[in-house]
């Protein structure tokens, strides 16, 4: 998962996470994409009415929607997004997820660097 260059075929990790048990039984199901020291990528799929309630990322977070339409919400504001939308947010700042449909997307997070 970590190189001086990793390429990411998404469709094929979209196919993979929607034929695993977990997408069949569960309300949704990720893997990571992409690990590394300050960064990680991760491809989420939430059936519709799935919900990631309110939590906190300790880095920064990025979240791409790939398909489908997901409501973001924090204490102060939320807001849709769609296909091909996306959002950044900064650390620490509580939040939740609701897909109003299916909804598939990247979520990528600053860690912590090692030793620092």
């Amino acid at each position: 998962m970590d190189a001086g260059m990793v390429t990411i075929d998404i469709l094929t990790f979209i196919e993979q996470i929607k034929h695993e048990s977990t997408w069949k039984d569960k309300d949704r199901n990720a893997i990571t994409v992409f690990k590394t020291n300050g960064m990680r990528i991760v491809l989420i799929a939430l059936h519709e009415g799935a919900e990631m309630k309110t939590h906190s990322a300790e880095g920064i977070i990025s979240i791409q929607v790939i398909d489908g339409r997901m409501k973001f919400y924090t204490s102060n504001q939320s807001v849709e997004l769609g296909k091909g939308q996306m959002l950044a947010l900064h650390k620490g700042i509580p939040h939740g997820v609701l897909a109003i449909k299916e909804t598939i997307f990247l979520l990528t997070l600053t860690t912590t660097l090692e030793g620092k």
